[in-house]
């Protein structure tokens, strides 16, 4: 699906208090421009959404999850569970996210993305992280096809990497393909998110740690810049 070119100016800042992460990330965003990475807390960006990796019933009881509700408050998971039952009916797969009003001011916005489908599942042997960071990213561009320009900075930390027990560089890779995927494709459908990514990182497993793969979207739609 072809977008606007306002996407391109999205303020991407990755941040997270493992500095295994950080240093993954340095590596594995090195050549990517428009991304800035630094040791902290998520709490402490100045942005217009953070993106926190969640369970399928949104469920904010752990990690960065309890983190942020303890600091937006309890209504935050009133809001994203009320939008996982409106628009998943109660339950929210692995490759999609919703995107709530924070009810402050930084950030306006929680991104919610699941790696994993219960609390505290070890996810490291999945795709999870691609999936959730390219939902994230989707999230983003539904939002501002929605209302124009109301995101135009987001924070991350390493999905997966603390509670999905995902390796430091593995996560950092898999966060690359999901992050250079925003800038190519919007996609209209999630099964068609899923569909793309797992179809062209199977294997990846066998790969050297090293190795990074962008995803190739459906002919047709593209907007590679």
């Amino acid at each position: 699906m072809t977008e606007g070119r306002a996407q391109s100016a999205l303020r991407v800042m990755l941040t997270d208090v493992n500095e295994g992460v950080v240093e993954a990330w340095r590596a594995a965003f090195a050549d990517t421009p428009g991304i800035e990475i630094r040791r902290g807390s998520i709490l402490d960006e100045d942005v217009d959404a953070w993106v926190s990796p969640t369970n399928s019933k949104g469920r904010m009881d752990g990690g960065l999850d309890g983190v942020i509700k303890r600091h937006l408050g309890a209504g935050i998971q009133l809001r994203v569970q009320r939008a996982i039952r409106d628009r998943f009916g109660g339950t929210l797969p692995v490759g999609s996210a919703v995107c709530v009003p924070s009810g402050a001011t930084v950030p306006r916005f929680v991104i919610s993305t699941p790696t994993m489908v219960q609390s505290s599942q070890n996810v490291s042997a999945t795709l999870n992280v691609a999936l959730a960071c390219a939902a994230a990213f989707q999230a983003v561009h539904r939002q501002n096809r929605s209302a124009p320009g109301s995101i135009r900075s987001v924070a991350l930390v390493g999905l997966g990497a603390q509670t999905g027990r995902v390796p430091a560089r593995v996560c950092a890779n898999l966060m690359w393909t999901g992050y250079t995927l925003f800038h190519d494709h919007w996609f209209e459908d999630d099964d068609e998110l899923r569909t793309t990514i797992v179809s062209q990182l199977a294997g990846i497993e066998h790969e050297p740690v090293e190795k990074r793969v962008r995803i190739m979207p459906p002919k047709g739609h593209s907007f590679r810049r």
